[in-house]
Order: structure tokens, then sequence, then C-alpha cells
């Protein structure tokens, strides 16, 4: 697939079927994946690869903040990526100070880039995906057991599509676009 067509072809599916995506796919993903750029080559991003389907049901119905699809979703995928950031790197310097007046708000941009860089590699291989960013970091911390250096970003279901895709609108590209 050419990269220009896979940007433009990837859309976000929230149905799967029940055939697992194999962790050799999996691994071809993230391992593309990991070539996202990041704070000063920083490289905090991990992927928490969720299988086990009672910890993807506590998931969905204890941390997705009520909301229904995302619940919905993530009951309905045999994986879900738990995209977490390694805390206090992006955006810091060694001392601790802020880099930039952004503050830490460089370990989402970061997360956000992984996310889209994800996405894109197992579209590539086949394989559909969501990003939700409605859900309680924390207890889904809690349920996975991950200490206090991470901090969720990111909750990414993936498998193979259950439908097709809904192809939204898109703006008029002259809105996207401010020329000085």
């Amino acid at each position: 697939m050419e990269l220009i067509e896979g940007i433009r072809t990837r859309r976000s599916m929230r149905q799967f079927t029940d055939k697992k995506v194999d962790r050799e796919t999996l691994e071809k993903i993230i391992d593309a994946a990991r070539s996202a750029p990041t704070w000063k080559n920083s490289q905090t991003v991990r992927y928490v690869v969720v299988e086990d389907r009672q910890t993807l049901d506590r998931i969905a119905d204890d941390a997705t903040c009520g909301r229904e699809a995302n619940r919905r979703t993530i009951r309905g995928t045999q994986t879900l990526i738990a995209l977490a950031s390694v805390k206090g790197i992006s955006g810091y310097e060694p001392d601790g100070s802020f880099t930039t007046n952004k503050g830490n708000e460089w370990q989402m941009f970061d997360a956000g880039i992984a996310a889209q860089t994800f996405m894109l590699a197992a579209h590539a291989y086949g394989v559909s995906s969501v990003v939700l960013g409605i859900f309680s970091d924390e207890k889904v911390s809690e349920i996975l057991g991950l200490d206090d250096t991470l901090t969720v970003s990111a909750l990414i279901p993936i498998g193979y599509a259950g439908g097709e895709p809904r192809n939204p609108p898109r703006k008029d590209l002259l809105e996207y676009i401010i020329y000085k």
C-alpha cells in the first residue's frame, strides 16, 4: 500500500470479527510504530497488549466513564492496545524543569504521533483500529497493574473489520490552510 493511499483510506472501525490478530502481525505493527518520532528521541511510548477476555471486559465495564460506545467497542474486540507513556520525560529538561511553555503537553503530543503511526501500520497489515480517548487512565492502570511511572494516554481496540467503515465528509481543503 502506498503511503498517501494508506493515509486517505484508513478509517476508524468500532466493530471487529472474532478473528484475533496473531502475535507475529502485532509485533510487525509495533515494530513499524516504534519509528514514530518522540521528544528528543526519548522513545517513551509503551504498547500494553491486552488479550485476556476478563481484563478486556473489566476495562470496558469499569473504565470507560459511562461511554456506552467505548464499552461496546472494547467488549467487541479480541485485542486492546493501552498506549502508555513514561511520565516526566517528554517536554522536560534533565533537571526536571520544562523546556518550553507547553510544559508536559509534549507527552500527549508524542502519544498522538505514536497512536497514528500505530494505526497506519495496522492498516497496512489489514488490521482495523480506533483510538478511544474517553476512559479513566487511573482505572485502566489499576486494572492492568501498571506502575506509577506510566500513564495511559489512549486505548486502541484493534482487529479485523466487522463491517464497512464510515467515510465521513471532510471540510474543504482551504478551511485547513492559513496563509500569511
